[in-house]
Parts: structure tokens; sequence; C-alpha cells
């Protein structure tokens, strides 16, 4: 399966190269989409054999994913796996996420840290329990941690995807549009590491987002 790892990036210097090396040591290609940063993760990036596309201005997690996503797309890649740039996904998962899509027919595989959650703060814990709870009523399947940002989707999903959102709401737009779509989203147990950084995500702004992302899509569902 020829797969591509997209990393979408904002200011991730001081990890960025030691990601991309691991994965690249797995004979992965690695796209590092990057969102207007202002140290020097690109230069970083494909100085460690990533492929860099970037936003002059930042435009959000989800406009960097839907760039990456197109790029896959022309390029003929059969499957994208996403995961952050800020070191909480482990490389080391990334062949199990690959043989599972080798032998089901789910279409999405997303990444579990809800039964790993041991040192996950405990905000953020409950935060992605009630938001997985809303998220798999909307799509109408359960999924166990939809905050997480490990996935391996399928080419089949990406062209039929049309999103409409550019900000961390995208994520749970894509796991939406995709259960609508009729396709199966399969979640994969992982341990995400927890080293003290802090959230990228305004809890202000974002949530707001993020509620009046919701009813929309509850007011689709009604209709």
């Amino acid at each position: 399966m020829k797969i591509c790892v997209i990393i979408p990036t904002y200011n991730e210097a001081k990890v960025i190269g030691g990601l991309i090396r691991q994965i690249r040591q797995q004979d992965l290609e690695v796209l590092v989409v990057d969102d207007g940063s202002v140290d020097n993760t690109p230069e970083i990036a494909r100085e460690n054999g990533a492929t860099v596309l970037r936003n002059q201005t930042n435009e959000g997690k989800g406009a960097s994913l839907i760039k990456g996503f197109g790029y896959a797309r022309q390029k003929d890649y059969e499957a994208v796996i996403t995961m952050d740039g800020d070191g909480q996904h482990l490389p080391q998962d990334l062949p199990y996420f690959m043989r599972l899509a080798q032998d089901s027919d789910s279409a999405i595989f997303i990444g579990d840290r809800m039964s790993k959650a041991k040192n996950m703060p405990s905000l953020r814990f409950l935060t992605n329990q009630f938001m997985s709870w809303l998220i798999s009523g909307v799509a109408k399947q359960k999924i166990s941690d939809t905050q997480c940002g490990l996935r391996l989707i399928k080419r089949q999903v990406l062209e039929k995807l049309k999103l409409s959102t550019s900000k961390y709401e995208t994520e749970s737009e894509i796991l939406i549009k995709a259960s609508r779509l009729g396709f199966k989203i399969e979640s994969v147990p992982i341990k995400s590491i927890y080293l003290g950084e802090k959230s990228q995500i305004n809890p202000f702004v974002d949530t707001l987002r993020f509620i009046r992302f919701i009813v929309r899509e509850l007011w689709i569902t009604r209709y």
C-alpha cells in the first residue's frame, strides 16, 4: 500500500526533525504542511527528508490537512496517515495501522488513547470523553477517541470528502462526513506521550467555533 504521512505543523522546530527521521526509517514518505511557522520548522523538515508545503499565513490545522489531502490525491497515494507534529504520537504505531488497513474493510483507522490515558491531563481526558460521545452520536457509529490526530484514511474517503471547515473542527468534520458517506471507522488502541506541552487550541475561540459547527451538523442531521 502506497502511503504518505501528513504532518501539519506550527512552530515545531524542537521536535519535527527527530519525528521525521523515525518515520523515514520505515521507508515512508513524509509531507509536512507548515501553517505559517515563524521558526525554522520548514527548513528542518526539508533537511530531514520531508516534502514541505507552506501556508504563508496561519490558516488553521484543517486548512493544512486539506492541502495535504490534495497533494496525496495528485500523487496517487492509496492512503494517508495523519499525525501531530509535537511528538505526541509514536512512529512505532504506524506499521500496526498499515497492517490493519491491508486486512480490514474499514476506511478510517483512528487512534484510541482512552484505554491508555494514564498520563493524559484530567481536563483533556474529560473533554475527549465528552467530545467522543457527542461526535459518535452525530456520526451514528462508536468512535472511542474522536480528538486523536493519528489516523489512517484510505483514498476512497479523500476522493469523496467535501470539507467546509479550516480549523481544529475539521478533524471532527472528517469523521462525521465520512460516516454519512457510509464509511466504517475503526478505533486502534495507542499510547500518547504527554510532556507538559501547551495546547495550541484557544479554549474560548475554538470552543465557540466547534459548538457552531456541531449545531450546524445536528441541524443537517434532522433533515
